[in-house]
C-alpha cells in the first residue's frame, strides 16, 4: 500500500472512530449540557436524564482524553471537582447544534418519507 492510500486509511479509521464517539447518546447529552458553562459532576447527572453515574464517568473521562473537556478539581469545602468544554469542545457543540437545527427543520419531512416508505412496503 503506497503512502496516501496507507494515510486516507487512517484518516477514515479515524472519522469512523470519532463519529461513532460523538454519535454515543451521552456524549452529545453531556456535551450540550456543558455547553452552557462549567458545570459538577452531580449537576451533570441532574441534567442529563437517565444517565448513571458509571455512565457520566466513563463520558466524561472519553472526551477528556479527546480534548474536548476540561476536569478542574476545587479545594474548598466541600472539594469537588468541575467540568467544561475546551474551545475543541465549544467547535463539536457547535457542530452538533447545526445538526439539530438541520434535523428539526427536516423533521416534518423524513417522517412523511418514512411513512410513505413503509406504506409502499406493505403493498
Amino acid at each position: 500500500m503506497n503512502m496516501t492510500a496507507s494515510k486516507a486509511s487512517a484518516e477514515c479509521n479515524g472519522i469512523k472512530e470519532m463519529l461513532s464517539r460523538v454519535g454515543k447518546r451521552w456524549t452529545v447529552q453531556v456535551v450540550a449540557t456543558l455547553h452552557t458553562g462549567p458545570q459538577r459532576f452531580n449537576e451533570i447527572v441532574r441534567k442529563v436524564n437517565g444517565i448513571s453515574q458509571q455512565m457520566l464517568t466513563r463520558t466524561l473521562k472519553s472526551l477528556e482524553r479527546d480534548g474536548l473537556l476540561d476536569r478542574v478539581v476545587l479545594t474548598g469545602s466541600p472539594p469537588g471537582v468541575e467540568y467544561s468544554l475546551t474551545p475543541l469542545g465549544y467547535s463539536l457543540a457547535e457542530h452538533l447544534r447545526q445538526l439539530a437545527e438541520w434535523t428539526i427543520t427536516h423533521q416534518e419531512r423524513i417522517e412523511r418519507n418514512r411513512l410513505e416508505y413503509d406504506n409502499c412496503g406493505q403493498a
